[in-house]
């Protein structure tokens, strides 16, 4: 049992490097969200921080930006929804972001949590091949969301 928890600690088979080598998907358990689009979660025993693919929340804790329109919403709505909870996460083609974070799609049961963020006008789409899967969903949500002013598209300056 020793042996096998230490090699999963070391090979890390949900870390399938900076492409897409290894399993396509996790389980991981969320302990804190750290804003509106990023998690930080318990993994193979691990703890990892995870950026959600294709949507980008307003600002709330990066370093030397104030805290921007909605962006404490957003964040929020992220805490409420997945923080203590089990979730799936779909790697990108890329793994990692270059502040070595996680990339991945985030599921809480059946729920598309990236996209429920566009949806409700909380984040914008975000488009950074190759990790572009569900480019045309999101920018498809994000028009929605905009025409009918949820969110951030009547809140916030253009």
């Amino acid at each position: 049992m020793l042996l096998a928890a230490a090699a999963l600690l070391i090979l890390r088979p949900w870390d399938g490097g900076e492409r897409g080598e290894g399993p396509a998907s996790a389980r991981a358990f969320v302990i804190r969200a750290v804003d509106g689009d990023t998690i930080e979660v318990r993994i193979g025993g691990r703890e990892e921080d995870v950026r959600y693919i294709g949507v980008d929340t307003p600002e709330t804790v990066k370093p030397d930006t104030p805290v921007q329109c909605f962006g404490p919403r957003a964040s929020a709505f992220n805490h409420r929804l997945v923080e203590g909870r089990r979730v799936r996460l779909v790697f990108g083609v890329e793994r990692r972001d270059v502040y070595g974070r996680l990339l991945a799609y985030v599921y809480l049961g059946h729920r598309f949590v990236n996209a429920s963020l566009v949806r409700r006008g909380l984040a914008r789409s975000l488009t950074i091949p190759p990790n572009d899967r569900f480019a045309p969903l999101f920018r498809g949500l994000e028009l929605r969301a905009a025409r009918a002013g949820r969110g951030l598209w009547s809140a916030c300056p253009a």
